[in-house]
């Protein structure tokens, strides 16, 4: 992709609409080869971004979902222990003797038994896309060593030595900022906050994500789910995730315009905290009267 309008226009084939801001930042991280930090609330579209560059690339995408208590051997490798056991008892069935001790060793740790995790996967298959999805909930020990391989995009595996990408991946790393991410991996990356998209925007990529919504439905369920937004009193606002997942909620009752019986009956699509659903109830009841 070779401009940012490019950038633009192939990921809008893939049905992901971003804005200039977002085109920027992505053209520049694949130009530079320097990986793209994104956060935002929940269901703004940031692991959809990492979705949609691998299909306009039409590159694999690996993923690997961060969480509390993750270590490097969950993202690089492991050795796969029933087939290393098989193989040493392949080995006592040949007749093996004492002087193939040291060999029988060597042998479990080939490459055939090596379990490539996400990272060492991104490495190895390279051009790839790599997405760290929720990086704010890992620790900082994960960061540290995130930041070495996005430093050189190779890792040192022991017993079979230095494992480097053949060319960069294109690394997305996503966070919900739950925690702040410390500074030098900031540094390593290129960074853009995804907000709310305005409702023209929104209304576009609900027709373009669900195609079957009519206009007049998209139009109605994107202005009250901004109305909604703009409320303090909800412990999580919908995200872009959300009104889709009402548009076509409502869309697959046959709903033409909505009201309160087919709202209240699809606030399961909306809204996922039960204090929520009182709140929003109350709110829709008011805005769908005036």
């Amino acid at each position: 992709m070779d401009s940012v309008a490019q950038v633009a226009q192939r990921l809008g084939r893939t049905g992901y609409l971003c804005d200039d801001a977002l085109a920027t930042v992505t053209y520049l991280s694949l130009t530079m080869q320097r990986p793209l930090l994104v956060e935002g609330e929940p269901g703004t579209g940031k692991t959809a971004l990492a979705e949609a560059i691998a299909e306009a690339l039409e590159l694999p995408l690996i993923r690997l979902q961060c969480y509390e208590g993750i270590d490097a051997t969950q993202a690089l490798y492991d050795w796969d222990f029933p087939r290393q056991i098989l193989h040493l008892r392949a080995l006592e069935a040949a007749g093996a003797g004492s002087t193939d001790v040291e060999e029988a060793e060597k042998s479990l740790y080939d490459a055939r038994f090596l379990l490539a995790r996400p990272v060492l996967a991104a490495l190895q298959q390279s051009p790839a896309v790599l997405l760290v999805d929720e990086v704010d909930r890992a620790d900082d020990e994960f960061e540290a060593f995130l930041l070495e391989v996005l430093s050189t995009y190779q890792v040192s595996i022991p017993e079979l030595g230095t494992v480097k990408a053949a060319s960069p991946p294109v690394v997305v790393l996503t966070s919900n900022r739950t925690r702040e991410l410390h500074d030098a991996l900031k540094r390593r990356c290129l960074y853009h906050w995804i907000d709310h998209p305005g409702l023209e925007r929104e209304v576009e990529i609900v027709r373009s994500r669900a195609p079957e919504v009519s206009e007049a439905l998209a139009r109605q369920v994107v202005g009250l789910v901004q109305q909604l937004r703009d409320r303090d009193d909800l412990l999580k606002p919908p995200g872009v995730a959300e009104t889709l997942d009402w548009a076509r909620a409502l869309q697959h009752l046959g709903t033409a315009e909505i009201d309160l019986a087919s709202a209240s009956a699809t606030l399961g699509a909306l809204v996922k905290y039960r204090e929520d659903s009182d709140r929003v109830r109350q709110a829709l009841d008011r805005m769908l009267a005036t």
